[in-house]
């Protein structure tokens, strides 16, 4: 009997789950997490469901973590400042891809060399103004991310850059070839750049995992998993973070698959911060081709086809003007919610509320506190005079806002450190509402009424009050979940149709006649509009807010028993997958070029290429999974071949050859 401890660390809530013989589920337990020190709400879960269980430690065979944290961040734009070394590129191509909008400010050094299409070397590599520009930033920025001109090609660049970055000063750096094997600089450098900020998050994640287990007598081998559901070793995730984004997510959906035996259906996990919406196909979760989206970020990690958006029980509840009326709108950014802090800080929490209450008005910065984070993964450089003033008047508690803010203009600055994750913002969220209406019973509820019965005076522009009670004001933030969570599911059932409606699926999700065929709409005309796949919702809050989504949507729903630790499911019943990618193009007739590690090799027969280049793929992708601890490992290998015809004859173009190895996680006991 192999006893399997999964654990899933969100923005929330840490959950553990012990699963026999990946074949039942023994025991379930959840905590807070608790974001200063996460190996105290990742210990309080794993204590918790060894003790329901009757277990120690020692009967461990094997741990999996699977987390939302990396996704959490790029949906909020958390992550510490790093450097991007830009080899070959114009200042200009900063603007592509997005990649101006994801370095939010960080430095840039940009360097001349970089290589052609075919591999050649295009200029030299500047070494120098490498050497400059990191006595510059190097002690400014927790790490660096490397892109250097088709660098899939040739990466002698982008390693001369790496060793010299780490010889200097001794920071994590992120290669861009060794996160896709596929072309296009500047969205290359993008994932670079997240996976370098996200290097010092995961690792602290990590680091506080392995010791926990250890303290409790687990000696059992650590996994993560990846963003397309198979595992790595926590080594391995410690390299390449990015590749844990949808990590959560992807779990989600193995372990729904796992729960409910369903082969087609749309899996919706809602969580603190974000909803995750993938299609189950033939049983198994589809593969994004264009790489993993988070938000407005596009990338090239491999990851399951996953559409994330900013909305979830811990979401902001903001009040949107609109002439003389007035509505609510949920997200994307994760506040604190009031109830929740409450339960920390009663004190300071009830006397604040009471006392606004009773002055009977509401401002915009009335209701909401903030927070300063605590925590080894703190790291206050590179902020600005007023920044650091406001960190310091903020202090080590709980603070109402209009206490800390001495003018509107310290609210860029009250951004910029939320988004470094310095500060914690708390204000009136669904799981406020959803303890108003007795939905949930886990922390403060007095606070939270307290909270929405202050927000409900907040004015329309005609004057009047937003609702008449914190009842009326929860139902409303309850309907606008149920409206966008809706809207979530039907923008990410619409890009899944074959066929072409004109629109995007963002705004055939809203449009005016999808609105009416929701609601049955009887005239003239007689509109219907749902899913016509059954609709699996996961995640702790699921049973609370789901059975309305689904009425919404005139969809079978299910909520299985152990939903709400899908994710910690999916976490311990997966594979190791490893994959390796190179391609071949074609240097002239008769002439074929492969490109992988270092200078590309040249070969006149188009077998002799792809064989030589199967051999070199499948022994690393066999070694990445031997490293990741998988066994009875299988390689399988798949070929993407593009010819032209040229006068009536076949033309080699080029080729991309993967190659795939799988297997069993190694457990202790083996």
């Amino acid at each position: 009997m192999a006893i399997l401890l999964g654990v899933d660390t969100g923005g929330t809530y840490t959950d553990a789950v012990l699963v026999e013989d990946e074949a039942r589920v023994i025991a379930s337990a959840k905590a807070l997490t608790t974001k200063g020190d996460l190996s105290v709400g990742i210990g309080n879960a794993v204590d918790a469901v060894l003790r329901d269980a009757g277990l120690g430690g020692g009967a461990i065979a094997m741990v999996s973590l699977s987390t939302t944290l990396a996704t959490n961040a790029l949906v909020e734009g958390q992550g510490r400042r790093i450097a991007l070394v830009f080899i070959g590129f114009s200042e200009r191509d900063i603007g592509r891809q997005g990649l101006d909008e994801t370095l939010r400010g960080d430095p840039v050094i940009v360097l001349a060399g970089g290589h052609n299409h075919s591999g050649s070397e295009h200029a030299r590599l500047d070494l120098d103004g490498l050497r400059a520009g990191l006595l510059e930033h190097g002690d400014h920025v927790s790490g660096f991310a490397v892109a250097s001109q088709f660098a899939t090609r040739n990466p002698a660049h982008e390693v001369a850059a790496r060793d010299m970055i780490r010889e200097l000063t001794g920071k994590p750096v992120s290669c861009s070839h060794e996160l896709s094997a596929k072309l296009g600089g500047p969205k290359r450098a993008m994932t670079a750049v997240l996976n370098a900020r996200l290097i010092g998050m995961i690792d602290h994640l990590i680091t506080a995992s392995e010791d926990l287990i250890r303290s409790r007598g687990i000696n059992a081998p650590l996994m993560v998993v990846r963003g397309d559901g198979a595992l790595i070793s926590a080594e391995q995730a410690r390299e390449r973070p990015i590749e844990t984004i949808l990590s959560g997510p992807a779990a989600s959906i193995v372990g729904a698959r796992w729960l409910t035996g369903e082969d087609n259906a749309l899996v919706s996990d809602i969580g603190g911060t974000t909803t995750d919406v993938a299609l189950l196909r033939d049983g198994k979760p589809l593969i994004d081709p264009q790489g993993a989206k988070v938000g407005d970020y596009r990338t090239m990690v491999e990851a399951v086809a996953m559409r994330t958006a900013g909305l979830g029980g811990d979401s902001e509840v903001h009040l949107v003007e609109d002439g003389l009326a007035a509505r609510l709108s949920l997200g994307p950014r994760r506040v604190l919610p009031i109830s929740l802090l409450a339960a920390d800080w009663p004190e300071l929490v009830h006397k604040n509320l009471e006392k606004a209450v009773q002055s009977n008005a509401c401002g915009a910065l009335d209701g909401r506190f903030v927070l300063a984070t605590v925590g080894p993964e703190r790291n206050a450089a590179g902020l600005s005079a007023r920044e650091e003033k406001l960190l310091h008047a903020i202090g080590d508690k709980a603070r109402a806002l209009p206490e800390v803010l001495g003018s509107r203009l310290e609210l860029v600055a009250l951004d910029r450190l939320v988004s470094r994750g310095l500060v914690v913002m708390s204000g009136v969220t669904p799981s406020d509402a959803a303890h108003v209406l007795g939905l949930v019973d886990a922390w403060d509820a007095e606070a939270a009424r307290l909270a929405l019965s202050l927000f409900a005076l907040r004015r329309t522009g005609a004057g009047q009050v937003l609702a008449p009670s914190a009842e009326a004001l929860a139902k409303m933030i309850i309907d606008q979940l149920t409206e966008q969570s809706a809207e979530t599911l039907l923008e990410a059932a619409f890009a899944e149709e074959a066929e072409d409606f004109g629109l995007p699926p963002a705004q055939l999700a809203r449009h005016a006649l999808t609105k009416a065929g929701l609601g049955h709409h009887r005239g003239v005309l007689k509109l219907e509009v749902g899913l016509n796949l059954p609709l699996i919702g996961l995640g702790a809050s699921a049973r609370a807010y789901y059975p309305a989504v689904g009425a919404r949507l005139s969809a079978q729903t299910i909520l299985p028993e152990f939903g709400g630790v899908a994710n910690a499911i999916g976490a311990v019943v997966g594979q190791i997958t490893m994959r390796e990618q190179a391609q071949i193009t074609s240097a002239g007739e008769g002439r074929f070029r492969v490109h992988y590690e270092g200078q590309p090799s040249e070969y006149t027969e188009e077998s002799a290429a792809i064989a030589s280049l199967e051999r070199a793929l499948g022994e690393a992708a066999r070694k990445s999974a031997e490293r990741a601890g998988a066994q009875g490992i299988r390689l399988n290998f798949s070929h993407d071949i593009k010819r032209a015809t040229v006068e009536g004859r076949g033309v080699f173009v080029e080729a991309v050859i993967t190659a795939t190895a799988s297997g069993r996680p190694r457990i202790a006991a083996e």
